[in-house]
């Protein structure tokens, strides 16, 4: 079993504690965001789980952990996601230096294969047109050079969740924009010629027309062929039936919970109130089975496969 932590919030910034306790305990619990009523036990056991897959943006809280979570025999790698937005899009993204430098101290310590840099999701704005995205892309593959072999892309989804903080950035004078279809593709064969000039491969998440020409093949974050070469474990190749049909990505269990998440990024899929999650935040319980709250199974629930995202 492969464990996601997590498409839906950010654990190693702002519940590492929380994750330790559990995998001390050996399990998790996880309701369905459609129905909380339905609850999911997830075995957190190192017999259990394959591999363990980090979503984040900053994991700096999550280092001291790292050589318990060795100690006691799991596998995990990161997924990285570095970018360098106006404060305007990502409110309360860490400093980019201090992004940059966990990101090597992560690398550095681990591999640089077990941390894949993300440059994701990709937005279009009045602040972020085509020639800021080429720019930063290019300064950041050349600051991780030597510290990761993979870079993921996309191009950002507006959710419907997303629409009212759209509408108060509209109120700033800030827009959302649409690229020429030439400005697109000058700026994706940049980037195919930046990650390659920097040792990287370069791959798209879940995007729909095929960047294969412009030198970016589809990809997978939770990837069994990542696995296979950097583990030496074979793993399923099932793709995940509760992703879009578009991502590529193997099966796996998702520890996470929606609205939890405190970057307060515009374009986050999986934050609906920043109010909630700041309030779900502000109660969690370090001794609870679920990211917040308490939620308990009853048993016999082991299918995490909830609906597409």
């Amino acid at each position: 079993m492969i464990v996601s932590a997590s498409r839906r919030t950010d654990i190693p910034a702002f519940y590492a504690t929380w994750f330790m306790n559990r995998i001390r305990e050996g399990y998790c619990t996880v309701p369905n965001p459609f129905n909380p009523k339905q609850v999911s036990r997830i075995s957190l056991k190192p017999g259990d789980v394959d591999v363990i897959v980090f979503w984040t943006r900053y994991p700096a809280p999550f280092l001291p952990f790292l050589r318990e979570l060795d100690d006691r025999g799991y596998r995990y790698y990161f997924l990285y996601t570095l970018m360098k937005n106006p404060r305007a899009l990502d409110p309360k993204r860490p400093s980019h230096n201090r992004s940059l430098n966990t990101f090597r101290n992560l690398s550095q310590r681990m591999g640089m294969e077990k941390v894949v840099w993300r440059y994701d999701p990709i937005v279009f704005s009045t602040l972020t047109d085509e020639g800021f995205h080429k720019e930063t892309y290019h300064r950041i593959s050349e600051e991780l050079k030597g510290y990761t072999t993979r870079s993921i892309i996309s191009i950002v989804d507006m959710y419907r969740k997303t629409k009212k903080r759209i509408r108060i950035l509209e109120k700033q004078g800030i827009q959302i924009i649409e690229p020429s279809t030439e400005n697109l593709n000058d700026l994706l064969k940049s980037l195919s010629l930046f990650a390659r000039d920097n040792h990287m491969s370069i791959q798209s998440c879940a995007e729909k027309p095929d960047l294969s020409l412009y030198g970016i093949p589809p990809g997978k974050c939770i990837d069994d062929d990542l696995i296979r070469k950097v583990f030496d474990l074979d793993v399923t190749r099932r793709k995940d039936p509760s992703q879009r049909t578009q991502c590529g990505c193997v099966a796996s269990r998702d520890m996470g919970m929606y609205d939890t998440c405190l970057f307060g990024c515009v374009y986050c899929y999986a934050t609906s109130s920043i109010a909630l999650a700041r309030k779900r935040h502000g109660k969690s319980d370090l001794s609870s089975p679920s990211l917040t709250g308490r939620y308990e199974n009853s048993g016999g629930c082991e299918n995490a496969g909830y609906g597409k995202i």
